[in-house]
């Protein structure tokens, strides 16, 4: 008992106010006692604080002393990470069954799942690797905004296999014809070949969902094929309920080993917080390029295949194309902790964004063509660089930006992008290819904007507060 009780480090007030103070503490929410407990901001002048995360409300105590009681009935109420993220894969499941009866009474549904579910899985992940960071940076003695860079790499590099895997998984299948009725297809579409001039006026930036024209490329799969796909991914998605539900540690194993506490808050709390935030400057001009962020992943994943890769070259290419994304996104994701300790995290944002802006350049000027081959796999290697660099850098940036307010700046964060899903996704049937890439265009300027304005007032706090501490003594400062 000593051994567990000498973990906490809570110093308790003077014994004739402790009363009060706990009285109050019972009596505030769960947002007020998240900031009596994390303590003030910092303010505009002084320098952030460093970057601690935690996901679990671990006060610490002296011998003898116990703990508050409002914060047990918080563990005993909420579920831990590790719950939560199981909980969020099964919530998965039902959307994959429906793949094998697909109607809008199966589907549907199975939707609304995927999106309550998804929203705490990458809450929870956030919340579970930044954690993880911090007792990493306290055991090793680095800096806790170098490791939780780090990890985040390490983590987008093993979830971006599952482009790679799982591309290559439906290209396979979706290039096997079985079947006398599937080898019919196939040397009907071998045999015609499409005019160019059709695909000149119909693929690419010119691309229209409605459009109806006599292309084999958009031929639905068999429905065979598209079973054995969703069979699959069920399998794989089972396995990863397994895998969380016995082979990942709960967050209370560390529990005294992170440097700070937050205490858990409701969906309902965590919706309200993430509205506050939107008083701070720093999470008004990230907002833009938050939403951003949901844009582009929508483009390259529905508009760039549909228009691109299947309407000129094939929809059984379509996996191995995206094979490509994913392992230049899970390269550069693994790379960009690297380069960011080396160059500073400015001129690798900003390098991506130059080459992101070239790219939807490209894509509005590029008419594809069956024999674009090089094109196909350049323009999604290139994108899905620049991906891995946002993943982990704006995941990143929010973490530093809001020290002791991580799951609700990772909520807020997974909040906007999700905006730009919906935005993406709802437009998508009724606009040409080329009015999305302005759209997707324009945002990310505006978003660019507002990243260098949090740069350059971050860069501008630091300076102030060396003059203060060493006057007369101006030196360079890395942003």
């Amino acid at each position: 008992m000593d051994r567990a009780v000498s973990l906490y480090t809570f110093q308790p007030p003077p014994e004739e106010e402790s009363g009060t103070e706990m009285s109050d503490m019972r009596r505030d929410s769960a947002a007020e006692r998240l900031q009596k407990l994390s303590g003030p901001e910092p303010e505009e002048d002084e320098p952030a604080a460093p970057l601690v995360c935690s996901s679990l409300p671990t006060l610490v105590l002296e011998k003898g002393q116990q703990r508050p009681k409002d914060l047990e009935a918080q563990e005993e109420r909420w579920l831990g990470c590790k719950s939560a993220m199981l909980a969020s894969f099964v919530l998965y499941v039902p959307y994959m069954c429906a793949q094998f009866s697909a109607s809008y009474a199966t589907v549907l549904p199975g939707a609304l799942l995927v999106g309550v579910g998804g929203g705490p899985f990458w809450c929870t992940q956030c919340a579970y690797t930044c954690a993880l960071a911090d007792v990493y940076a306290s055991a090793t003695r680095l800096k806790p905004q170098v490791v939780v860079v780090r990890f985040f790499g390490i983590f987008y590099t093993v979830y971006e296999y599952g482009q790679i895997f799982g591309n290559l998984v439906s290209s396979v299948v979706l290039s096997g014809r079985r079947g006398e009725n599937d080898t019919r297809l196939a040397a009907a579409a071998s045999n015609w070949s499409v005019p160019e001039e059709l695909l000149l006026e119909t693929c690419g930036p010119r691309y229209h969902p409605a459009d109806t024209v006599a292309n084999p490329n958009l031929e639905r799969p068999p429905d065979h094929q598209i079973y054995l796909i969703s069979g699959i991914y069920l399998a794989i998605m089972l396995g990863s309920c397994l895998i969380v539900a016995f082979g990942l540690d709960p967050l209370s194993r560390y529990s005294g080993m992170t440097t700070h506490s937050e205490p858990s808050l409701s969906g309902v709390q965590l919706l309200r917080a993430a509205g506050r935030l939107l008083r701070h400057r720093d999470q008004l001009l990230l907002l833009p390029l938050t939403v951003w962020l949901g844009l582009e992943k929508a483009v390259i994943a529905a508009d760039y295949t549909a228009s691109y890769v299947t309407c000129a070259w094939g929809v059984q290419n379509i996996g191995y194309v995206m094979m490509c994304y994913g392992a230049c996104n899970s390269l550069s994701a693994l790379t960009t902790g690297w380069l960011v300790k080396v160059t500073g995290r400015p001129p690798v944002v900003l390098g991506a964004a130059a080459v992101h802006v070239a790219l939807l350049a490209g894509l509005l000027l590029w008419q594809p063509l069956p024999h674009h081959l090089p094109l196909f796999f350049a323009m999604a290697g290139l994108w899905g660089a620049c991906d891995g660099v946002w993943n982990v850098q704006v995941n990143a940036l929010c973490g530093i930006l809001f020290p002791g307010q991580e799951k609700v700046a990772f909520s807020s964060f997974r909040l906007w992008e999700s905006l730009g899903y919906i935005l993406a996704y709802g437009y998508s049937a009724y606009l040409r290819t080329d009015v999305k890439l302005f759209v997707v265009l324009g945002l990310l300027l505006w978003g660019m904007a507002g990243y260098v304005a949090i740069e350059v007032g971050r860069h501008r706090r630091k300076v102030r507060a060396r003059l203060r501490a060493s006057p007369g003594a101006l030196t360079r400062t890395k942003l």
